[in-house]
């Protein structure tokens, strides 16, 4: 049964939602944790709405920590647990999205997707694998998960943006290149990388930087 995603949203200063973005945040954190990120973005996207969904799970012993699914060197999850807890959230993601692009009254082409380690795995997943293409997907200090089956899965091939730190100690760096090769292997043209120099698992300003250039170029502004 799909799980309706409650979320955190930062209405456009303009007062008219003509593009969306959709954070995705980390193992752990919730849709508060990124929305901040708001406040510096908007002057630039006066039109654009911020909305931030919680992962569909709380996780134990974890006030306001949601996960998209179990982490088995984390929590001491099986392989099992984690793999059914991804394919869960992927299908609530998904339902999320069809009625956010209903109700804000946007086309896909006017959505970009904004995660965060766990969501940036979450957002390189899900993207490519929906009919209409989005207008952009930003991964940062994420991974590329089920990199052998994307080739045979993808439906769409949205831009996307690959930031990572280069001292990231929780999601190695290499991740990125790694990400980049394979979705190359699997038809992309738009693919951009950044590396942050000097920053671990976070968002330095020059990655924020980038990725505003990056969403204000897919969205046409």
């Amino acid at each position: 049964m799909t799980r309706v995603l409650n979320a955190e949203r930062r209405e456009p200063v303009s007062g008219e939602t003509r593009s969306v973005v959709v954070f995705v945040h980390g193992y752990g954190a919730n849709g508060a944790d990124l929305l901040g990120l708001a406040d510096p973005l908007s002057e630039h996207l006066p039109d654009t709405l911020f909305i931030a969904p919680d992962a569909p799970e709380m996780i134990p012993d974890m006030p306001n920590g949601y996960q998209w699914f179990p982490i088995p060197y984390i929590d001491g999850s099986s392989e099992e647990e984690s793999e059914r807890g991804m394919d869960s959230a992927v299908e609530d993601f998904h339902s999320f999205l069809d009625a956010l692009m209903v109700d804000e009254d946007v086309l896909p082409e006017q959505v970009v997707l904004f995660g965060f380690s766990q969501g940036a795995m979450m957002s390189l997943h899900i993207a490519p694998r929906r009919e209409d293409e989005l207008a952009g997907v930003v991964a940062i200090a994420g991974r590329l998960l089920r990199p052998d089956l994307l080739a045979d899965e993808v439906v769409g091939r949205p831009p996307i943006l690959l930031v990572h730190g280069d001292q990231d100690d929780v999601v190695p760096p290499q991740s990125l290149q790694l990400a980049a090769e394979a979705l190359q292997e699997a038809g992309w043209k738009d693919v951009f990388a950044h590396v942050m120099k000097g920053t671990a698992h976070g968002i330095a300003p020059d990655g924020l930087s980038v990725t505003l250039a990056f969403m204000r170029d897919k969205l046409g502004l």
